[in-house]
């Protein structure tokens, strides 16, 4: 049934994404992609949906309109953050020891969360189809699992990084 489902829904699933992402900012694979784990999501709580067309279309223009509202919020800096030229030795020193547990955190997550998130924070700056033919994923999985790697990575580092209790 899923497969029937899949086959009979990706080429208007591509046309649908193709024609939503523009407006929204965002790559129509990676639009793609979210849909069909929304998808998968719904068939594991809800089994299938009674139109899945309808479904799927509306399920594009949420998705797009999620992106929408998430890049209207993002702010460059004032400031590159990454300007050493001001900082004393004491920051450097820090910003080092932050760096260093960053790496070491990156290695402890699960999966091809390492791979990926070192592919990503590569100094040499790799496109997502270098780091797709690097890693043998397609393309359009590479922003969702990015997702994933960060809140897990999120989660790992909370422990370390949250304020500690005042004491007695």
């Amino acid at each position: 049934m899923t497969h029937d489902l899949v086959t009979a829904l990706r080429p208007l699933l591509t046309a649908e994404a193709s024609a939503e992402a523009h407006a929204s900012g965002c790559d129509p694979r990676d639009l793609e992609q979210t849909v069909w784990l929304r998808l998968l999501e719904r068939l594991a709580t809800h089994g299938p949906p009674r139109a899945p067309e309808d479904w799927l279309r509306r399920a594009v223009r949420a998705e797009s309109r999620r992106t929408r509202r998430t890049s209207r919020r993002e702010r460059p800096y004032a400031t590159d953050p990454a300007d050493r030229a001001t900082l004393t030795p004491e920051q450097r020193v820090l910003i080092s020891a932050r760096h260093r547990a960053l790496r070491e955190a990156v290695t402890r997550l699960p999966g091809r969360c390492p791979r990926l998130l070192q592919a990503l924070l590569s100094p040499n700056d790799l496109t997502y189809p270098e780091i797709a033919g690097e890693l043998g994923i397609s393309q359009g999985s590479i922003g969702p699992e990015r997702a994933r790697c960060l809140g897990c990575l999120r989660r790992l580092l909370t422990p370390e990084v949250a304020p500690r209790e005042a004491r007695g």
